[in-house]
């Protein structure tokens, strides 16, 4: 079966390049507009990809050291019994495994040095199956985390500030005091240094140092841990699991999932990646913009084929129909080629980056400087299928005024001068 008239007139003119200089410049202005329509799909794809690769690279190594969902006492004390809320926990189909833990503000200090650190009493064997940094270090430095031997582990930046290694003394300053005849006295205790972990994410490997549950329960004087944390199944379930847990536990516990425990930053992730989709579609829009003047111009000149293809009995509604389809079709051939361009810079960033720095004798992202030294690219179908769509529906949007005017032209007037 033939297609129809209007969708082969519409791409006969969505090809046409011939036929002296005017059609030459409308086909011109076509095509640029076909590609500007495929730069701004191509750069919304890659730059949401890139934000995503960073957000997943960020909360990857935050997750390596922070469980999914901590349940911890409201009144901030020790939990009474947490193994048994431990076990009430594991009741979740969604929960894999549990750890008591105690955290606290403290000052970490080595001679004139002092710095504000979180002091997180952990127990090594069950930390282990809770976060990637206890599997990894659980043969290592967590095992010299003995009850009683008053040993630490550092954050590898934080044990570079203070000058300290494996061996060396500092003492940790606890919150509150000792209340003595002569004024409340700082709680002062001296820790050995068995080793420092390197999450690689900044602001955990600087101010964050590890002991053992026990000594954390003696030197902040709770008489046990303060919380327990979780492994989940799913950790993008983490906000659902904790608001089951919530009602499973009752109003004695506070759950917080670790979106929670770090809204303000993934909720200015979130923000900026908003916002950066709403600038770069303006690029698409500006292209889209282009196939209005392109099909007002289309429609100016084929004034007269217009003309004739009303008088051989075509109604206004296929003349708009064939406008429509010329539109329609370069606004689809643009969003599929930046469709196609987007995701091929995207799956291989990886490896432009690289050669884009070697051309350049410069680094993108030192290391020295940036969290994270490689450029990442995370494409998600839940960005692209919204760019296509609002690609495509912008580019229709555009047709529909040329396409009524070109229905509204009159035979008799578009060949008085014929």
């Amino acid at each position: 079966m033939s297609a129809p008239f209007e969708l082969q007139v519409g791409w006969r003119y969505v090809r046409a390049g011939r036929g002296g200089r005017r059609n030459t410049f409308i086909s011109f202005i076509s095509g640029a507009t076909i590609v500007g329509i495929a730069l701004g799909v191509m750069a919304l794809i890659v730059v949401l990809s890139v934000m995503n690769g960073f957000q997943k690279e960020v909360r990857d190594r935050m997750l390596n050291v922070i469980a999914h969902v901590e349940l911890l006492d409201y009144a901030g004390q020790a939990l009474p019994d947490w193994q048994a809320t431990a076990a009430k926990a594991r009741q979740n189909p969604e929960v894999l495994a549990a750890a008591p833990f105690i955290a606290s503000q403290s000052l970490i200090a080595r001679g004139e040095d002092m710095r504000g650190t979180l002091i997180r009493g952990i127990s090594p064997a069950e930390e282990a199956q809770v976060t990637a940094l206890g599997a990894q270090l659980k043969n290592g430095a967590f095992a010299k985390l003995q009850p009683g031997s008053w040993h630490i582990v550092l954050g590898a930046e934080l044990a570079r500030q203070l000058n300290v290694g494996e061996g060396d003394k500092i003492t940790i300053v606890a919150p509150g005091g000792q209340v003595t005849p002569a004024g409340v006295v700082p709680r002062l205790r001296s820790f050995t240094v068995v080793g420092t972990f390197s999450s690689g994410h900044y602001e955990y490997d600087s101010a964050l140092a590890l002991v053992h549950v026990d000594d954390a329960a003696k030197l902040f004087r709770t008489g046990g841990p303060t919380g327990v944390q979780l492994k989940l199944r799913d950790v993008h379930e983490a906000r659902v699991v904790a608001s089951q847990l919530a009602q499973q536990m009752g109003p004695d516990i506070r759950v917080r999932d670790w979106t929670r425990a770090n809204a303000v930053w993934f909720d200015a992730v979130q923000i900026e990646k908003r916002m950066m989709g709403i600038v770069l579609t303006l690029i698409v829009a500006v292209a889209a913009f282009n196939l209005l003047s392109t099909l007002i111009m289309t429609v100016t000149d084929k004034q007269s084929d217009i003309a004739i293809l009303r008088t051989l009995g075509a109604s206004p509604r296929s003349i708009m129909g064939i406008f429509i389809v010329q539109g329609a079709v370069s606004g689809v051939i643009g969003t599929l080629a930046g469709v196609a361009s987007g995701l091929l810079i995207a799956f291989n960033i990886d490896v432009i980056v690289p050669f884009i720095e070697r051309v350049l004798n410069t680094s993108f992202l030192p290391g020295s400087i940036y969290l994270i030294s490689q450029m990442p690219s995370d494409p998600q179908m839940g960005d692209i299928l919204p760019i296509v769509a609002v690609s495509l529906a912008l580019s229709l949007v555009f047709t529909l005024y040329p396409s009524w005017r070109a229905s509204r032209v009159q035979p008799a007037e578009a060949l008085r001068y014929e």
